[in-house]
C-alpha cells in the first residue's frame, strides 16, 4: 500500500489527510486561510517530512468527465481551466491546490470529481429546459461523499440499500441525491454549484427572472458576489449568520424564519422525489448539518409521517446511526468522508 495525501483546497480553508502506507491515518484541517499558500506551508510543517506516493485531489467540477478520477496530465488541468466559469468559487483554489502539491510533490497527482457520480442519471435529470445549442446541462455536485455513502448503506441497511433513497448532503453547501440501486437518478443541484436548495450564502433555485432584474442593477462582479455571498440562510435571517448553528442558538425571529425556510425547502425536495419514483424506502442525512444539527432532522421529519419516516427521538439526538421509531422506514446518519473517498479513487486509479 502507498502513502497517499489527499487535499481539499478551498477558496479560504484546506482540508487534507494523510493515509500511510500502514493504514494510519492523520486528518488537517486549516480554516480561514485567505492566502491558500499558506495553507500549505502548514500543512508542509504538519506532515514533518513524509512523503506520498501520490496526491488525490478533490474537483467540484469536472465536466462531462464519467469516470470519478484522473491523473492529471497538463491536457487534463487544461480542460480543468476551461471549467472554472462553471464553479468560480470552488475551482480556483481547487487548481491552486494542484500547483502547490506540484511544487512541493514530485509525485502524480489525481483529480476526483464531485459531478462524476451522477453520471448515471437519466437525460431527463441532466436537461436543462434551455436551447440545447447553447451547450449547458445539470450535472449534480457532492458526489464524492454521495459515493462514500453509497458505499456504506450495504454495510447498514444490507438488501434494502437498493431500494429508492433519498440521501440529504447538507452543510453550507447542501444538496439532496435520489438513489436507485446505490446510483445517482436525480440530484438537487444543477448546472453549477449554486443551485438546488437554499444554502448557507447561496440562494438555490431561483426564479430567473429575478436574475434579469438584478443584472440590470449591478455589475458582473457584484453580481457575482451576490449569488455566492449574500443569498441563502445569511440573506433570509437579513445578515445575522450563514451558520446553521448561530441561526439554532439564536433568539431572534429572523433566525427561526431562516431555519424553517431551510427545513421546509429539504422536505418539499424530499416529497418531490418521493413522487417522482412513487415512494421512498429511506432516508440519509450527511453533511456538517445533517450529521449534527438532531433538531433540523426533526423539523425535516417532523411531517413526513405519512411516508413511514418517523424519528425515535433519544437516537436522533444521540445522533445514533439509525435514528428512526421501530416499525418506521430506515432513517440513517452516515458521518461524510470525502478524504476517504478520494483515497479510494486514487487506489482504483493505480490498479487501472
Amino acid at each position: 500500500m502507498r502513502p497517499i495525501l489527499t487535499i481539499n483546497s478551498g477558496s479560504s480553508s484546506l482540508k487534507a489527510s494523510f493515509f500511510t502506507a500502514d493504514g494510519e491515518r492523520r486528518n488537517f484541517r486549516y480554516g480561514h486561510v485567505h492566502e491558500p499558500a499558506v495553507g500549505f506551508d502548514r500543512l508542509m510543517h504538519d506532515l514533518g517530512g513524509e512523503m506520498p506516493a501520490l496526491v488525490g485531489h478533490r474537483f467540484v467540477h469536472g465536466g462531462d468527465a464519467a469516470e470519478p478520477a484522473r491523473v492529471i496530465d497538463a491536457a487534463e488541468r487544461a480542460r480543468l481551466e476551461d471549467l472554472v466559469h462553471l464553479a468560480p468559487l470552488h475551482m480556483p483554489g481547487n487548481l491552486l491546490g494542484v500547483d502547490l502539491c506540484r511544487e512541493r510533490f514530485p509525485v502524480p497527482q489525481i483529480a476526483c470529481f464531485d459531478t462524476a457520480f451522477h453520471a448515471t442519471m437519466p437525460d431527463w435529470a441532466k436537461r436543462l429546459p434551455i436551447p440545447s445549442s447553447l451547450g449547458m446541462r445539470r450535472y449534480g455536485f457532492h458526489g464524492l461523499n454521495y459515493s462514500h455513502v453509497a458505499r456504506q448503506l450495504p454495510r447498514i441497511l444490507s438488501d434494502a440499500a437498493r431500494g429508492k433513497i433519498v440521501v440529504a448532503h447538507l452543510g453550507s453547501g447542501a444538496s439532496l441525491c435520489l438513489m436507485d440501486n446505490l446510483q445517482s437518478i436525480d440530484t438537487t443541484m444543477g448546472c453549477t454549484p449554486a443551485g438546488g436548495i437554499v444554502m448557507g450564502t447561496r440562494s438555490g433555485d431561483l426564479d430567473p427572472g429575478v436574475m434579469l432584474e438584478l443584472a440590470l442593477k449591478y455589475t458582473p462582479e457584484q453580481m457575482f458576489d451576490m449569488v455566492y455571498h449574500q443569498m441563502g440562510l445569511l440573506a433570509l435571517s437579513e445578515g445575522e449568520s450563514f451558520e446553521m448553528q448561530d441561526l439554532l442558538e439564536s433568539t431572534t425571529g429572523q433566525a427561526a424564519f431562516a431555519v424553517d425556510y431551510f427545513c421546509r425547502q429539504v422536505r418539499a425536495a424530499i416529497g418531490s422525489y418521493a413522487a417522482m419514483v412513487g415512494g421512498l424506502d429511506a432516508l440519509v442525512f450527511t453533511g456538517g448539518i445533517g450529521e449534527h444539527a438532531a433538531a433540523v432532522r426533526s423539523a425535516i421529519c417532523g411531517e413526513l409521517g405519512f411516508m413511514g419516516f418517523v424519528l425515535d427521538e433519544g437516537a436522533n439526538l444521540g445522533h445514533a446511526q439509525r435514528i428512526e421509531k421501530a416499525g418506521g422506514k430506515p432513517v440513517v446518519i452516515v458521518p461524510a468522508d470525502e478524504e476517504g473517498m478520494i483515497r479510494e479513487l486514487c487506489l482504483e486509479v493505480l490498479l487501472d
